[in-house]
C-alpha cells in the first residue's frame, strides 16, 4: 500500500472537496435514523459498481435519503420519493455515487490510501461524534452509526476511501491556473461602462392629442383582441357566512362598561403637551456652558452637533413629556419652539435641548370615545358568540344540513360568487385568506365544512359548477375595452413621436431640444436605471457610440442616445480584485472541466454495471 506524504502530519486540505464523507455526516446531522434507513439484503446487495468497486444497496439508500432530505429543508415540507424521482433526484445521486466508485476504483488501482492514524485524527475531530466535554464520544459514536444502520468497520471504510479519494480528486483538480488573455479578455468585456442620454416620452410629448375612438373602432379591437376580454374559467360557489361585523351592531353594550374601558385607556384619549426634542449631550458642566456661550455669539446649533462628532438623527429624542424630560422639562417646556434651552441635567449629563416643535395637548371627551369603544365591545361579542356556534354549525352540516339551512336555522348569510382560483375578486368574502384557501381546493361532491376565518367569522361553502371560460359582452366590456384601445393608441403615438424625434437627433440636433433628459454618466453592465425596463442597460451595450435608438417595453418609450463608450479600468483596487474574482472563477471552471473529463474517462475505462431492479426497489422501500 502506498503511504501518502501527510500520513505522519496534519493532512493539507485541497480547493476542490471530496464531498462523499460530509454526505455520511449530513446523514447523521440531520438524523435520517430518527426514522430509520432500511438495511437491503435478502440477495440484492448492490445497485452497480465500476470496476471492482460495488455501489451497495445501502450505500445508494443512504445517498438517496439525505439528498431527499436535504432538498426538502429547503422546500420547508418533506418530499415522498415520488416527489423526489420527479425532480430527478434519483439521477443526480446515482451519477454522484457512480463518480466516488470511480475514483475509489481508481485509488485502489494505483495503490492510493491513508493509514489508521489519518482516519482516526478525521473521526475524532468531527463534531457529530463529540460529547458534553468537546472531545470525542465512543458511545455517542456507536449510537450515531446504529441508528444508521452503519457498523464501526463499515463507517471507517468509507472514510478511508473518502480520505483517499479527496487525495486523487485534489491532485488532479488542482493547481490549475487561468491563462491571462482568458482572464484580460473577461475583464475588458466585464470593466465597460457606458455613458447615455434617455429622453422619456409621456402623452404630453405627443404633437397632438390621440383622439377619441368610434364605435366600429372600439368594435374592431373587441374582436382583435378578445382574450382580454374574456371572464377565466371560474368556480360557481355558494357559501353561508358569520361574520363578526354583520352581528356587532346587535350586541348590548351598557355605559358602565364604556367608562371602565375608557378609564382603562385614560392615556389614548388625554395626551398631555408634548415637545419634539433634540439633545446635546456634554461630559461636564463647564462644556455645556461653553457650548452655550457660543450658540449665543452666533454659532449654529447644527454647528455645534458637528463638532461632537454626531448628527441631527443621533440626538433626536422624538416627541417628550414633561415627566419624561425630568430635571429639564421646565426648562424646555418654558422655551419657544426653535430656541435651545440649558444647559440642563439628563441622565447623560449636562445637555443643550433644542425645541424642534410644540405638540399642544390633546383630549377625546368619554362621548366622542364611546363609539369606537361600543364597536370594540360588541366585536369581541360577536367573536365570543361566533365561537360558540362553530361546533353547533359542524354538527348540522354533518348531519346533512345545507348552506341554505345554515341561513335559515343559525342566520348564516348565504350568497353565490364565480371565483376564479389564484384571484382575489371584488366580493368581500374573498379578502379572507382562509376562504380563497378553501375555496382553490374545494371539489365537485366535497361536504362542506366550517372554515375559521382570521377576525373570528366562519364560513362554509360548495361547489355548484365549473363556469367555462366565455366573452364578456361587448356593451358590458366596453369601458374596459375603450381604455385598452387608448393605451394601444398612445403607445403607438408615442412610438412614431420617438422615431421622428430620432430621426432629428441623428440629423443632428440635441436630444435636449425635445424635452428633459435622464444623463447616465457611466453605468456598468450590471447597472440599473430606476423606472426603466430591466433590458435598458443590456440593450444599450448592444449600441454603438453615438447610436441612437427607440427603446420600448409596455409603459415605457425612450429615446436613447449613446454618448461614450469607457473602456475597463486598468488599475486601482478594484481592477485588481476584480480580475483575481475573474481568475478564480476560471480556475475553478477549468477545474472542474478536468475533474469530470477524468472521471468520465475513470468510468469508461473500468466499465459501469448497474442493477436498475435493484435501483427500483430502493426507490420502493424508501417512504
Amino acid at each position: 500500500m502506498a503511504k501518502t506524504p501527510t500520513e505522519d502530519g496534519k493532512r493539507p486540505r485541497g480547493a476542490v472537496k471530496e464531498v462523499a464523507v460530509w454526505t455520511l455526516m449530513g446523514m447523521l446531522i440531520l438524523g435520517l435514523g430518527g426514522f430509520g434507513v432500511t438495511s437491503f439484503s435478502g440477495g440484492v446487495t448492490r445497485v452497480a459498481s465500476v470496476g471492482d468497486i460495488d455501489v451497495t444497496t445501502d450505500d445508494y439508500a443512504r445517498a438517496l435519503q439525505t439528498q431527499v432530505n436535504a432538498f426538502s429543508q429547503q422546500l420547508g415540507q418533506q418530499l415522498s420519493m415520488q416527489e423526489a424521482l420527479a425532480f430527478g433526484i434519483d439521477k443526480q445521486v446515482l451519477q454522484d455515487v457512480l463518480t466516488r466508485a470511480a475514483l475509489d476504483n481508481e485509488a485502489q488501482r494505483v495503490g492510493l490510501s491513508v493509514g489508521d492514524g489519518v482516519v482516526a485524527a478525521e473521526l475524532m475531530g468531527m463534531d457529530a461524534f463529540k460529547g458534553v466535554s468537546g472531545s470525542f464520544d465512543r458511545e455517542a459514536y456507536r449510537f450515531a452509526l446504529d441508528r444508521n444502520n452503519l457498523s464501526e468497520t463499515e463507517f471507517e471504510t468509507n472514510l478511508r476511501r473518502d480520505i483517499s479519494r479527496e487525495l486523487l480528486q485534489g491532485a488532479v483538480a488542482g493547481g490549475f491556473a487561468a491563462p491571462a488573455p482568458l482572464t484580460e479578455t473577461l475583464y475588458a468585456w466585464v470593466g465597460e461602462r457606458r455613458g447615455f442620454s434617455m429622453l422619456r416620452l409621456g402623452e404630453g410629448d405627443l404633437t397632438a392629442p390621440v383622439a377619441e375612438p368610434t364605435d366600429d373602432e372600439l368594435k374592431a379591437h373587441y374582436d382583435a383582441q378578445l382574450d382580454r376580454f374574456t371572464k377565466p374559467e371560474a368556480k360557481r360557489i355558494t357559501y353561508a357566512a358569520l361574520l363578526p361585523e354583520a352581528i356587532a351592531k346587535d350586541q348590548p353594550v351598557d355605559d358602565a362598561t364604556l367608562q371602565k374601558l375608557y378609564q382603562d385607556r385614560i392615556s389614548e384619549f388625554v395626551i398631555p403637551e408634548r415637545r419634539i426634542v433634540e439633545r446635546l449631550v456634554y461630559p461636564d458642566q463647564a462644556a455645556a456652558e461653553a457650548a452655550k456661550a457660543k450658540l449665543d455669539a452666533g454659532t449654529s446649533f447644527e454647528d455645534l452637533v458637528a463638532e461632537r462628532g454626531l448628527t441631527l438623527d443621533a440626538i433626536d429624542m422624538g416627541d417628550m413629556s414633561k415627566e419624561e424630560l425630568g430635571a429639564a422639562g421646565e426648562a424646555v417646556f418654558a422655551t419657544a419652539e426653535g430656541q435651545v434651552a440649558g444647559p440642563a441635567e439628563s441622565d447623560l449629563g449636562p445637555a443643550l435641548y433644542r425645541v424642534v416643535s410644540v405638540l399642544a395637548a390633546e383630549e377625546t371627551s368619554f362621548e366622542d370615545a364611546r363609539e369606537t369603544l361600543a364597536i370594540e365591545i360588541q366585536t369581541d361579542a360577536a367573536r365570543r358568540l361566533i365561537a360558540d356556534q362553530v361546533e353547533s354549525i359542524d354538527d348540522l352540516l354533518a348531519g346533512g344540513a345545507t348552506l341554505e339551512d345554515l341561513g335559515k336555522e343559525m342566520g348564516l348569510a348565504v350568497a353565490t360568487i364565480d371565483y376564479v382560483p389564484g384571484q382575489q375578486g371584488e366580493a368581500a368574502i374573498e379578502g379572507y385568506p382562509a376562504f380563497r384557501e378553501a375555496a382553490d381546493a374545494v371539489q365537485e361532491g366535497d361536504f362542506a365544512e366550517a372554515v375559521l376565518l382570521d377576525d373570528g367569522g366562519v364560513v362554509a361553502l360548495r361547489l355548484d359548477e365549473i363556469v367555462p371560460a366565455a366573452p364578456i359582452p361587448f356593451d358590458e366590456a366596453k369601458d374596459q375595452v375603450a381604455e385598452d384601445w387608448r393605451k394601444e393608441a398612445t403607445t403607438a403615438a408615442l412610438a412614431a413621436r420617438a422615431a421622428e424625434i430620432k430621426a432629428e437627433v441623428e440629423g443632428g440636433a440635441a436630444i435636449g431640444s425635445f424635452g428633459i433628459v435622464d444623463v447616465t454618466p457611466e453605468t456598468a453592465r450590471s447597472g440599473f436605471v430606476a423606472n426603466a425596463p430591466e433590458t435598458l442597460v443590456a440593450d444599450v451595450f448592444k449600441m454603438a457610440e453615438g447610436e441612437v435608438k427607440v427603446m420600448e417595453a409596455p409603459g415605457f418609450v425612450a429615446v436613447v442616445k449613446l454618448d461614450r463608450i469607457l473602456p475597463a479600468a486598468t488599475e486601482g483596487e478594484d481592477a485588481e480584485a476584480t480580475r483575481e474574482a475573474l481568475a478564480a472563477q476560471a480556475r475553478q471552471a477549468i477545474a472542474q472541466d478536468a475533474f469530470a473529463a477524468f472521471t468520465n474517462a475513470l468510468t469508461a475505462e473500468a466499465g459501469i454495471s448497474l442493477d436498475q431492479a435493484a435501483i427500483n426497489a430502493v426507490h420502493t422501500s424508501l417512504p
